[in-house]
């Protein structure tokens, strides 16, 4: 079973204050940072960790909700609260096989749906 942990107080969240697509722009290059950052702090704390720094995700209403893997042994997961801060209902009930489907099931779409 998971245990899921809000993002460290050294690692700031970014603000979402919506005018226009620029805002939006500047906000998701501000959320790319935040997990850049956070990758870097877990990764420091666990450095030989597997999957440290991972995002897996998943769909819930008109978004998704997101977790940084902190831990495979103990699972231990960042929520991530960028855009709506959506919750997955389930997330506590995660095991380490789960997690490590997802983010296998997630590289591979990637790997499938680049850009080459």
């Amino acid at each position: 079973m998971a245990k899921i942990y809000s993002s460290p107080s050294s690692v700031e969240i970014p603000s979402l204050k919506l005018i226009d697509n620029a805002s939006v722009q500047a906000y998701n290059k501000a959320c790319d940072e935040f997990k850049e950052k956070l990758k870097a702090f877990l990764e420091k704390r666990n450095p030989n960790g597997k999957n440290v720094g991972e995002v897996i995700s998943f769909p819930v209403a008109d978004s998704s909700a997101e977790y940084m893997v902190a831990s495979m042994k103990p699972v231990e997961l960042i929520h991530l609260p960028l855009w709506d801060a959506w919750e997955f209902q389930y997330v506590s009930r995660l095991t380490a096989k789960d997690v490590q489907q997802k983010i296998d099931s997630t590289k591979a779409l990637n790997k499938l749906f680049s850009k080459k």
